[in-house]
């Protein structure tokens, strides 16, 4: 009996030592693979981190370095070009957007005038609305008591006088269109003389030696063109602008002429 309790309490002492046993086992092994799959975590984390860390070079970044690249001298002067071609083209869109009317509107209006106060009524219309149409108007009908032929000779020099308000400084939009990409490819020679420079002095055809030069060179250009290329939107604008105004005009001194023969008549 004695003996028996014996075996048992052995063999209860090795079940629970082997219980212990796998239980420190199984806790010991999930830390080492928790342990593992945190370095891995970590390692991918920097990699990650290193990865996204370095900067990415915007639109407006990339472009200032290539400018910085393509050397002040002439990169200056093409962008001169460019702001002073911008000032004059919004200058210009500003004026001619203000000076647009309502022709047919101020047509009516001034023929309403001239029906029932006469000319002076009409003129202070004319006087009342702003724009080059409104003044064509007025020169006519200040001319009006002289006769229908006179009030139209006073119209069409008076036309004239507005057309070239229309189109001041726009020559010089024209100019910076034309003298952008021509500085830009003077740019590119220089940069190429100077490329083959290099290569007569170093004796040898290295393309490592005359890449540098070469791709500053032709920076340049691509510089002269993109500034022409906004100009020439900017002046294709101005000029369908003022083409609209100058055929507002047009058909505004005919109707003219038509009123004033008409209220002549009339007066008769």
């Amino acid at each position: 009996m004695k003996k028996l309790f014996s075996i048992m309490a052995v063999a209860a002492m090795v079940f629970v030592g082997t219980l212990n046993a796998n239980a420190s086992t199984a806790q010991t092994m999930p830390t080492s693979s928790q342990a593992l799959v945190k370095a891995a975590t970590v390692s991918f984390i920097q990699d990650e981190t290193a990865t996204t860390t370095e900067p990415e070079k915007g639109f407006h970044q990339e472009l200032k370095e290539r400018f910085v690249e393509g050397g002040p001298a002439f990169m200056g002067i093409v962008l001169l070009c460019l702001i002073l071609g911008l000032a004059i083209a919004i200058e210009r869109i500003i004026f001619l957007n203000l000076s647009t009317t309502n022709t047919q509107k101020l047509a009516q209006d001034v023929e309403d005038a001239l029906n029932s106060g006469g000319v002076e009524a009409a003129k202070e219309v004319c006087r009342n609305t702003k724009g080059p149409v409104a003044s064509i108007y007025y020169q006519g009908l200040d001319r009006a008591h002289e006769g229908v032929d006179v009030a139209e000779k006073a119209v069409v020099a008076y036309g004239g006088v507005q057309m070239g308000q229309l189109e001041k400084n726009v020559s010089w939009i024209s100019l910076f269109i034309a003298l952008a990409p021509m500085l830009g490819f003077m740019g590119t020679v220089i940069g190429m003389i100077q490329a083959f420079d290099k290569i007569q002095a170093a004796g040898d055809m290295n393309p490592s030696l005359v890449a540098g030069g070469i791709k500053v060179a032709l920076l340049t250009t691509v510089f002269g063109l993109i500034v022409a290329i906004i100009l020439q939107i900017f002046y294709n604008y101005i000029v369908a602008k003022i083409d609209s105004i100058v055929n507002s005009m047009e058909d505004a001194s005919i109707t003219l002429i038509d009123m004033l023969f008409d209220y002549k008549t009339k007066s008769k």
